[in-house]
């Protein structure tokens, strides 16, 4: 009996690429990923959210409307005659209130910071979308190469039961042997149905962000891994045995929504110093008279104009306290770039500190634990032969292999996911996937 060692699937594996397919067409995962990042429909929210807050920032930068007045004034209750007194008159006046110093452009900066927050939120939602597909491509990936290794599994143990079925017909193995064996392809065959009820998971998920159409006929190849190019590149730029990674934050989508946000709260600062300023306000007016005077001339016209100010002299209770307020907003928003910050580097040194200890494990596996499974597996199949091994012993050590090389593939999983969340948390996806372009216009949403 000729037993095919079943790390040779994993093995040849290798040197298949990854793709999608449908009908015909080719994706890769990069265009996967480009293709969820343009019908992403968050992606439009936060563009017309950025748009929104920049046309609010103009409409807020502006004066308020004048205001106009139109009235009659010192009517005689008892004739109501515009003629009988001079101090009747129809009288129209415009006023027109002016902003506190420079509160009108500051505002309109505040806006247009805020703006810019959901820009960077914008290119964070594009990575997340990056994360979220790439996880389930590896986990995808994972699944058909286990279901790829117990499918060569099935095939040599339905072999190995023909066998057994044709030696105990001929009295030369016992039924406890044809049982096991059977028990075994019956054993395989739960594990084939679990990895597809696992499969069909993850593409349900990936209807999130693909259409059902393409998720249909996606057909994932057999790399042994994602190539982590940029991530490797600069990981070789680093100086040994560092633990400081707070320079490649800097550009990160996350870090820079919160400089803009530290910058909006500053802003805000000096909208609440401006409540400080008088705040004028100027009114002119016409009132027209048809009475005589006194002396029997005809009434002059009048005409008016006022300045008025509103001065803060009582600023203990309101200006002082949002004053304060917007001071405590600002330590709050440097405070959370600050956590933020301390979290992310926390989490680079333990991604670094897996993917050392993953690929020192793969290495195991590739050069030492493979090979011995399958030198087992020969020997016991050697002894079987020559009936010095129970067929129990070369069901184990077959299964053993298998689990084996199910078990490195994991790994190779662990590693790449690994790898997913260094790529997101450092911005090195081998794609640009902040410079992805996504619908930007209010028709395109519908």
């Amino acid at each position: 009996m000729n037993i095919k060692p079943i790390a040779f699937a994993l093995a040849f594996s290798a040197f298949v690429a990854p793709l999608f397919a449908n009908e015909g067409k080719q994706y890769s995962i990069d265009e996967i990923i480009e293709l969820a990042v343009s019908q992403d429909y968050g992606i439009r929210q936060l563009n017309s959210n950025a748009l929104s807050l920049k046309e609010t920032g103009v409409a807020s930068s502006t004066l308020m409307d004048p205001k106009i007045k139109f009235g009659v004034g010192g009517l005689p209750v008892d004739s109501f005659q515009f003629d009988e007194s001079a101090m009747t008159n129809i009288s129209i006046g415009l006023g027109q209130q002016f902003s506190r110093g420079s509160t009108l452009e500051l505002t309109q900066q505040r806006y247009e910071q805020q703006s810019q927050i959901s820009q960077q939120q914008l290119q964070l939602r594009k990575l997340n979308i990056a994360k979220s597909i790439t996880r389930l491509w590896i986990e995808l990936q994972y699944l058909v190469r286990a279901n790829d290794l117990t499918v060569e599994m099935r095939e040599l143990m339905s072999d190995m039961t023909t066998f057994i079925q044709t030696n105990y017909s001929l009295g030369r193995n016992e039924a406890q042997d044809l049982l096991f064996a059977e028990l075994q392809v019956s054993k395989l065959d739960e594990n084939l149905q679990k990895n597809q009820q696992m499969q069909q998971r993850i593409r349900a998920q990936l209807s999130e962000w693909v259409d059902q159409r393409i998720i249909d006929d996606i057909v994932v190849g057999k790399p042994m891994s994602l190539f982590w190019s940029r991530l490797n590149q600069l990981q070789d730029q680093l100086p040994l045995y560092t633990t400081d990674y707070y320079e490649l934050f800097i550009q990160h989508p996350k870090i820079l929504a919160l400089d803009k946000n530290i910058s909006a709260k500053e802003t805000q600062v000096l909208i609440a110093e401006e409540a400080y300023s008088p705040q004028f306000g100027i009114e002119v007016g016409y009132a027209y008279r048809q009475a005589n005077e006194m002396n029997g001339q005809p009434a002059s016209d009048l005409v008016s104009a006022y300045l008025t100010m509103d001065i803060p002299l009582f600023t203990d209770k309101r200006q002082d306290r949002k004053y304060a307020a917007a001071q405590y907003q600002v330590g709050a928003a440097k405070s959370q770039k600050g956590l933020l910050l301390r979290q992310m580097n926390a989490k680079v040194n333990t991604l670094f500190t897996d993917k050392s200890n993953l690929e020192e494990r793969l290495e195991r596996y590739k050069t030492v634990l493979l090979k011995q499974a399958n030198d087992r597996t020969k020997a016991t199949e050697r002894g079987y032969e020559n009936n010095t091994v129970q067929f129990s012993d070369l069901i184990m050590a077959v299964r053993d292999e298998l689990m084996i090389a199910v078990e490195e593939a994991k790994l190779q999983s662990d590693l790449d996911k690994t790898m997913n969340e260094l790529a997101y948390t450092l911005n090195q996806y081998d794609q640009n996937v902040t410079e992805l372009s996504a619908a930007r216009t209010t028709q395109e949403n519908h």
